[in-house]
């Protein structure tokens, strides 16, 4: 009984230990989680403090976003309803930003405190009040038309088209008025040109003209095979060259010393020394009739063109062929030289114009635009710009890369030469003895001219294969079928009263092509 008492007292003892025991390990581990969670709290509390304290101060508002027992059907958006929330309030709170207002620490307005979604006959009025999808082609439509006149024209298309003016209000959205088609600019005014002088004297058609620098006498080269050289002032016969066996097609006058260059169609090209009148120089090379040539202006460069469709740059005092420009498929009518890049312009009766570089003798462009045999080229004397003449039109250029400007049209016939002179008057000469005279800028055809031809002749003869401006620009010679060289001059006696410009704001109807 004894032993039974105290087995009974020792389990009491070991009960009461181990759940001593328990307790204390239960009242240890419960300490850190209440740190915790106390710890937590306290670092909430900080960054709510230092991240929304600017709008803490605000008061909570409520929203109904639909109220009691609206229908399913009743938005317009078409959210997904869910049978829990058929019929319940729907609320949710506003604490801190929003949509509105725009920044934290501005206070919610009754304007501003709900964002609502459009009613059904809202939408139907903004819908009709939207432009058809139609009607916003067509507007697309009518933008790109008049921009492409304004590049046709050779105007810079511009970010808002004149006329177009913006309501009243300032509004994004109001409306623009009608745009107005772009119309040609008034052109200068120029005094018109008369002949006053006719020069014979050649056995055969006048192919080529030049001046001599110095402005006291000009040359010209004929199908008889000779090179005259003619008084400027007076127009009497200064000399006679002879030494081609075949029409002279070109001849120039170097600025740098004192030659003459010619070209014709015995595939010649020579260099004439004037103060002995003979030939020094031949440049051998080209494999059939020589159509042209030109110097370069800063350099002893000189620049021919032939019937074999190659253009071939020589240099002037050691006879050598520096580069042969290949590319042309046809004959090469017509060639130019300039100092500023690109240095050479060749046109062919291929229909193609090249701009080629010196350096590298290689193409750097090729325009294609025109449709017929290009067999002109002029150089404007002050604008970085060229101009080019073929039975289709005359088409004007913007170097460097011969960006097309615009058309003349009107000359149609085919066009053997043009010039130009530093006022803006741009003459072409056609193989039907028509000369027409326009206004550079605006491409204005302010006067035609049909000269008659030289007694004895046959109408039929009736042609100008070139045409110069003397270094005073007053005079303008050209080069005929008739045999004869006619001399024009401005008309002193014609002002704008009795000339007047019969010019109408047109709308500008060019093409590219």
């Amino acid at each position: 009984m004894v032993e039974e008492v105290q087995k009974h007292s020792v389990h009491t003892l070991v009960f009461r230990s181990l759940k001593r025991t328990h307790d204390m390990f239960v009242a240890d581990n419960a300490k850190p989680i209440l740190l915790d969670e106390e710890s937590h709290k306290v670092k909430m509390a900080v960054k709510l403090r230092t991240e929304y304290g600017s709008v803490l101060h605000m008061p909570t508002l409520k929203e109904n976003l639909r109220e009691k027992g609206s229908p399913n059907t009743g938005d317009p958006y078409g959210h997904k309803q869910y049978p829990g929330n058929q019929g319940e309030e729907l609320e949710y709170m506003i604490t801190g930003t929003h949509p509105y207002p725009p920044g934290p620490g501005v206070a919610l307005t009754a304007d501003t405190k709900v964002q609502r979604m459009p009613s059904e006959s809202a939408a139907q009025s903004l819908a009709v009040a939207l432009p058809s999808s139609q009607s916003r082609l067509d507007a697309s439509r009518t933008a790109a038309g008049v921009g492409d006149i304004y590049k046709h024209a050779g105007i810079p298309e511009r970010s808002q088209p004149p006329g177009a003016m913006v309501e009243a209000g300032g509004n994004k959205n109001s409306a623009l008025m009608a745009k107005k088609a772009p119309t040609m600019p008034k052109p200068q005014w120029h005094p018109p040109w008369k002949l006053y002088r006719v020069i014979s004297g050649h056995l055969g058609w006048v192919r080529c003209i030049a001046v001599e620098p110095g402005n006291q006498w000009f040359v010209t080269g004929s199908a008889d095979r000779t090179i005259k050289i003619w008084d400027l002032a007076s127009g009497k016969l200064k000399l006679s060259l002879t030494g081609h066996i075949s029409t002279v097609r070109g001849v120039i006058v170097s600025a740098r010393s004192p030659y003459l260059f010619s070209c014709g169609e015995d595939k010649q090209v020579k260099c004439w020394d004037l103060e002995y009148n003979k030939v020094i120089r031949h440049y051998h090379g080209h494999l059939s009739a020589v159509y042209g040539l030109d110097l370069h202006p800063t350099i002893d460069v000189l620049v021919t063109c032939s019937r074999d469709s190659t253009a071939r740059i020589w240099d002037v005092r050691t006879k050598a062929s520096v580069h042969t420009l290949s590319g042309h498929t046809n004959a090469v009518a017509t060639v130019k030289c300039q100092a500023a890049e690109p240095q050479i312009i060749t046109g062919s009766h291929d229909t193609t114009i090249r701009l080629w570089d010196l350096v590298a003798g290689k193409t750097r462009v090729t325009l294609t635009n025109h449709k017929k045999s290009v067999r002109a080229v002029v150089l404007h004397p002050r604008h970085y710009t060229f101009a080019s003449g073929s039975p289709d039109n005359i088409k004007q250029w913007k170097f460097p890369d011969g960006n097309f400007i615009q058309n003349l049209s009107g000359h149609n016939a085919i066009i053997n030469t043009l010039a130009v002179n530093s006022d803006g008057v741009l003459v072409s000469g056609a193989d039907n003895g028509t000369m027409h005279l326009w206004d550079w800028r605006t491409g204005y055809n302010f006067q035609r001219v049909h000269a008659a031809v030289q007694p004895g002749s046959l109408d039929s003869e009736s042609g100008i294969f070139a045409c110069v401006f003397d270094q005073s620009e007053s005079r303008l010679l050209t080069a005929e079928a008739d045999k004869t060289i006619k001399v024009y001059k401005e008309d002193d006696t014609a002002t704008e009263e009795t000339h007047p410009v019969s010019w109408k704001p047109e709308i500008i109807k060019r093409k590219r092509f």
